[in-house]
């Protein structure tokens, strides 16, 4: 099992940690890393009756482009996955469900950045006014989820984001992850037991 023997802190933001460590990997030898320490976040697939999720197109400054995403949004301290899915949902895209399922969790970049990503199936929605954070540019679109899916699998050659969402490929990890899964739960439902409901 590796071993991390020293750890010194680089820089300190608003919501990342960056480290310089001292490691010893599992079959002995010693290696400096960087890491980026990131509390986590939460991101919902919400599907509605008709069998439309939810996406956002949204524009993502580190990329200087616009991404489809599903809602999701960054732990607060001490915060349970759950809520946090919870309030991006309100926030982003006006929604509430009555019906939670969790679908497990995804590391979006282990090779230096110990981010998870909580992934949930929302349903059985209803509107709200939306609370979006000073700075967040997005607008709410819904897909059927088989076309989400289709996208998120690379279907599609236009720039993501710069042509109407039916011709856009889906390349966000969490969201290629939740779609993926939710369609995976959703259609096991006619040949498994449910699955547990929150």
């Amino acid at each position: 099992m590796g071993e991390r023997r020293r750890r010194e802190l680089i820089y300190e933001g608003r919501v990342i940690r960056l480290e310089l460590a001292e490691v010893r990997l599992p079959d002995g030898r010693p290696m400096r890393v960087e890491h980026i320490r990131h509390p986590g976040g939460a991101a919902v697939a919400a599907v509605d009756p008709a069998g439309r999720v939810c996406l956002l197109r949204q524009w993502r400054p580190a990329l200087e482009r616009w991404l489809w995403e599903l809602p999701a949004g960054t732990l607060e301290p001490g915060e349970p996955p759950l809520e946090a899915a919870r309030r991006e949902l309100a926030e982003e895209a006006g929604l509430e469900a009555r019906r939670w399922e969790p679908l497990g969790r995804v590391a979006m970049a282990p090779g230096f950045c110990d981010e998870l990503i909580h992934l949930f199936l929302a349903r059985e929605l209803r509107p709200v006014p939306p609370r979006r954070e000073p700075g967040e540019v997005l607008e709410v679109h819904w897909l059927p989820l088989e076309e989400a899916v289709a996208l998120a699998l690379g279907a599609g050659d236009t720039p993501t984001g710069d042509a109407p969402i039916e011709d856009a490929p889906i390349e966000d990890a969490k969201t290629v992850a939740g779609l993926l899964r939710a369609q995976a739960r959703l259609g096991a439902r006619a040949s498994a037991p449910p699955g547990h409901a929150l």
